[in-house]
């Protein structure tokens, strides 16, 4: 089914819904495996057959999450298949370093309650500026929000770069980065909990500019989170780009919607399931549809098809 045709059936079938009095999401979910050719075959094989059947579908509270409170999301995610959460620390859950010892204990609570994963916290601690005392301050914020994470059932927190300032030689700024995520990592280690750094920035959304940073990185628990920008697609291309870095991988990586704009998703896709990745491909909304549950139920089964379809490829 092409991704217009799908668009199609999305709207006749939540139209349609209205008549027979059920939910978006409840029809969608019934029809899943009509739309999906495969899943019912897949499922019925065990998951480590296939390169690509580790990976995971999970969400990053942006847009489409930023308003509902802890129990709503993790409801939510239940109700549309989605299997994990990255929380943002500024958002309606309340998730943040703020919260006490028996606060952290509910979080922790609620998700073990639930069959949704807690994959750790989304921050914007970033390590490029020129003032040491800000790059310092930063790296105790993010060792903050380690223990968040660790305290309340998480693995890792999501970091960034973010620029290369003016007036200063782009190695030393790498350098820079470097050194304050191996301080973090090595911190992070006593947690168990992995630093996922975002492709994120200006000058630093360069896959060449990751890796350089990367080269100074020394800590295996620091990863970088691939994040899906228009500067993945610079020549040579987005092949040559995700294998420049794809040995420094952490176990996340963001995605817009699958089925919007000009963006490879489904080369990215079987790139991923090629090298048979193992982590979360967390989806990173920014639209504003008017039906969240039936557009995230849009979301998985796209996904799905994509990993299904780079599984068939190989």
């Amino acid at each position: 089914m092409s991704s217009g045709s799908r668009r199609d059936f999305f709207k006749t079938s939540v139209l349609a819904s209205t008549t027979l009095g059920l939910s978006g999401t409840q029809l969608l979910a019934q029809t899943c495996c009509s739309i999906v050719p495969g899943v019912e075959e897949q499922a019925a094989k065990p998951e480590d057959e296939k390169l690509g059947s580790k990976i995971k579908l999970g969400l990053v509270t942006y847009l489409w999450g930023q308003d509902w409170d802890l129990p709503t999301l993790i409801a939510n995610c239940e109700k549309t298949g989605f299997k994990g959460l990255e929380l943002r620390v500024d958002h309606a859950h309340k998730v943040s370093a703020k919260l006490t010892a028996e606060e952290r204990k509910a979080v922790k609570k609620r998700f073990a309650d639930s069959s949704v994963k807690f994959v750790g916290m989304g921050c914007n601690w970033d390590f490029h500026h020129t003032d040491p005392e800000k790059v310092k301050a930063n790296v105790e914020g993010a060792k903050a929000d380690v223990k968040l994470s660790f305290d309340c059932g998480g693995s890792g927190v999501k970091v960034k770069p973010n620029a290369l300032p003016k007036g200063v030689p782009v190695e030393e700024t790498c350098e820079q980065i470097g050194k304050a995520l191996n301080i973090l990592g090595r911190f992070a280690t006593d947690y168990k909990q992995e630093i996922r750094v975002e492709v994120h920035g200006s000058g630093t959304s360069d896959l060449p500019m990751m890796k350089q940073i990367f080269d100074y990185v020394i800590e295996p628990n620091v990863g970088i989170c691939w994040n899906c920008n228009e500067q993945d697609l610079k020549e040579p291309g987005l092949e040559y780009n995700f294998n420049l870095v794809r040995k420094r991988f952490g176990k996340t990586v963001h995605v817009r919607e699958l089925n919007i704009g000009d963006y490879p998703y489904q080369k990215l896709m079987d790139l991923f399931v090629k090298m048979n990745y193992k982590g979360w491909i967390l989806l990173e909304a920014r639209t504003k549809p008017k039906d969240r549950i039936a557009a995230l139920v849009e979301q998985r089964l796209v996904f799905e098809e994509m990993i299904r379809k780079g599984q068939a490829k190989l």
